[in-house]
């Protein structure tokens, strides 16, 4: 008899999902389809591709209704935001697919007398990607449909919080495979626990893992790949920053920073969890986003007037307000008073969203990565300042920069360390836009053209025409 994975759920903590855990012989058999597939999948035109991936798109998008009523349930999102997500998923995979052309297309060289020269792109054969629950169709997305435009197959090994998704991405390939005549096999998921997880990455039919997920889930694969000679793609976590110049227009600085912060309850890898202000527009910039942070409505994410979830699990609400408790005892100052959102309680998924000040990087919640509804607020005197606080966390995704200074943020942003930098807003993946992070954010790339370079190898064609020469 197979493992039971179990899915509770943050809303009432209730079993919401309940399925078997995939056993040797099941993953020995997806691994065989998914290199059968592969070797004719290789095959296909971009064309036979692309209709391929936009029919799944569409498959997934006519179940938009299911879909975004599972992801509040699994994960606890306000029922009013779930639907944003898959038709954010459907313009990433859209433009992805558009891509393609141009990402696989063979570099043509010079011309030489005598010989034909140029570099095409192979795929890579079978991808395993192992996805997250806070952004469960988002990310998996990013690597789902480019391995695929790419001609390689895909197993998805999806979250235990988020298993429905998994499912439904295979719902979607079946639904369309026949009508368009797509092998058996280029698209499957895996229920899976760690160990099992470890164990696929080292069978020799897997060549490439992405993971999205935690530090130490990015050293367990990479652990579990050491030796093979694979690529691995690790989005990992982040402690992401914005610096709110003088010269910044207020009012918009404060609804992006506290969106970047609060949305999702703070579960993003990207989601902004310190900020530095200019000591000139400090008080006016607090007061504005204490405001603000009050008018959220902390509640079940399935009543519609709700605006702020619960974490995915109360012991991660339990970690914030760890580091929370931890930062008012070192002298920082809370401005949001939790006894003002009723359902906030120690044990409860539940929590109260929290703004911070008084606050220094010898606190746990302006170093250490929340992943939950609080931000800390730093006052600073000069643009140098902030850089070198910006550059102080061991995490490099994102930062930002609010200003009235084009150039001069540019300039900033070209001395932050970070794998992606914006001006005037924040907590924002652009498709067109390569995704990567720096330091103990991850390495390797998603999105843009750029992210056909790790799904595929080059091969170098050097063809001498006339042999008379």
């Amino acid at each position: 008899m197979n493992k039971v994975q179990i899915t509770r759920s943050p809303i009432d903590d209730s079993i919401y999902v309940e399925r078997e855990l995939a056993n040797k012989a099941e993953i020995k058999q997806a691994l065989k389809n998914a290199n059968k597939a592969q070797r004719l999948w290789r095959k296909s035109s971009i064309a036979e591709r692309a209709a391929c991936c936009y029919a799944m798109v569409a498959a997934l998008m006519s179940n938009e209704e299911e879909i975004a009523e599972q992801l509040c349930w699994m994960m606890g999102r306000p029922i009013r935001y779930c639907k944003a997500e898959i038709s954010g998923m459907a313009e990433r995979a859209r433009f992805m697919v558009s891509a393609a052309e141009a990402a696989l297309a063979p570099i043509v060289l010079e011309e030489k007398q005598g010989f034909k020269r140029y570099v095409k792109r192979e795929p890579l054969g079978v991808v395993f990607v192992i996805a997250p629950w806070n952004y469960p169709y988002l990310t998996a997305i990013n690597t789902i449909v480019p391995a695929i435009m790419a001609g390689n197959t895909v197993i998805l090994k999806h979250s235990a919080q988020t298993p429905l998704c998994a499912e439904q991405f295979a719902k979607a390939f079946e639904e369309i495979s026949p009508l368009l005549n797509v092998p058996h096999g280029i698209f499957q998921y895996l229920h899976l626990n760690h160990s099992e997880t470890e164990r696929l990455i080292a069978e020799p039919l897997v060549d490439y893992v992405a993971f999205t997920g935690s530090v130490a889930g990015g050293e367990m694969v990479e652990s579990a790949a050491s030796g093979r000679f694979i690529g691995v793609g690790l989005e990992l976590g982040g402690k992401d920053s914005a610096y709110v110049r003088a010269d910044a227009d207020i009012s918009h600085a404060v609804a992006s920073c506290v969106d970047g912060a609060f949305f999702n309850s703070g579960q993003s890898c990207c989601a902004i969890e310190r900020v530095y202000v200019h000591t000139s527009i400090y008080d006016d910039f607090v007061n504005q986003v204490v405001a603000l942070v009050n008018e959220y409505k902390l509640g079940r994410p399935d009543d519609k007037s709700t605006t702020l979830g619960p974490l995915v699990k109360a012991d991660n609400a339990d970690f914030v307000r760890r580091q929370i408790t931890a930062a008012i005892t070192a002298g920082a100052r809370a401005h949001i008073n939790s006894d003002d959102f009723l359902l906030d309680k120690i044990g409860s998924a539940y929590l109260a969203p929290q703004v911070l000040t008084a606050v220094d990087h010898s606190m746990s919640v302006m170093t250490d990565e929340s992943f939950g509804p609080v931000v800390g607020i730093m006052e600073v005197e000069s643009d140098e300042q902030a850089i070198s606080l910006m550059n102080s966390s061991e995490f490099g995704l994102t930062a930002a920069v609010f200003t009235g200074n084009i150039d001069q943020g540019i300039s900033i942003g070209d001395q932050l360390e970070t794998g992606t930098f914006f001006i005037n807003r924040c907590d924002y993946l652009d498709p067109a836009l390569a995704w990567v992070g720096v330091k103990s954010s991850g390495r390797g790339c998603t999105l843009s053209t750029l992210g056909y370079q790790s799904l595929t190898r080059p091969k170098s064609y050097h063809i001498k025409v006339d042999i008379t020469q």
